[in-house]
């Protein structure tokens, strides 16, 4: 409770800050205040194009942040068996890490519509993070568990949940938790950048060139919204499917 209470504290000091800095500049062109991004927030909602934005955006991120979760893991998987695919992804991870997502956009368009522009540079932010936490965790696998395991001849779903699952599952969550926050971030850095029609790209794209400062930042505490929602929901998921597989 005082964790939250400290939160909100925490939260409603800043906002201060904000409105206080707002009314300094006096000119919400250059920066817009709490209220009025609350305000002009509370008209965006009922616009016909707010929710579609929404969905658009959010479908195509959370699928990039899917089909890069998936493909981390085996990747890591991989690389915890075999030492010589270790050796031979390593600099292929660094080169996807150090690129910048600008670079990926650009050359990205070259190649596929805006439209799924979001799905393949989430993928590609996801896929490395998943890959070294997972990895890392592999890597951390108490070796005395499996000898044990092979001692009492465990069965091998037991043998999945009770050692390998229970290990690689906090190096697991951590990786979702920072990859979630990475996707909305250069998801729509990248719709930005290719601008498709009924994004949320595009809608920070057309507050930039109209100079509608209050929209950017409404369209901002939406993204921070989602960004957090989507990340409690999937950690959610995997907490009750990591309970599942446990009963088994």
């Amino acid at each position: 409770m005082k964790k939250k209470i400290f939160t909100v504290c925490a939260i409603i000091f800043w906002l201060a800050v904000w409105q206080i800095a707002a009314m300094a500049v006096g000119k919400s062109l250059l920066l817009a205040s709490p209220v009025e991004v609350v305000q002009r927030l509370m008209t965006l909602i009922p616009e016909e194009t707010f929710l579609p934005s929404i969905l658009f955006s959010l479908g195509r991120i959370m699928l990039g942040f899917a089909l890069g979760t998936v493909t981390g893991i085996l990747l890591a998987v991989l690389a915890g068996k075999f030492m010589v695919f270790e050796k031979l992804s390593a600099p292929l991870i660094s080169a996807i890490k150090a690129v910048p997502v600008a670079s990926f956009t650009i050359l990205a368009l070259i190649w596929i519509s805006s439209s799924e522009l979001s799905v393949l540079i989430t993928f590609l932010i996801t896929v490395p993070v998943v890959y070294s936490n997972v990895s890392e965790g592999i890597r951390s696998f108490d070796r005395k568990l499996t000898e044990m395991a092979d001692i009492f001849r465990i069965p091998p779903v037991r043998r999945f949940v009770g050692i390998y699952l229970s290990q690689v599952m906090p190096y697991f969550r951590s990786a979702v938790k920072l990859s979630v926050g990475l996707c909305w971030k250069s998801g729509v850095a990248a719709e930005v950048i290719g601008t498709p029609r009924g994004s949320i790209g595009q809608m920070l794209y057309n507050s930039k060139v109209y100079l509608e400062t209050a929209d950017l930042f409404a369209w901002t505490l939406v993204i921070i919204v989602l960004s957090i929602i989507t990340e409690k929901l999937v950690l959610l998921l995997i907490d009750i499917a990591a309970k599942r597989i446990e009963k088994l």
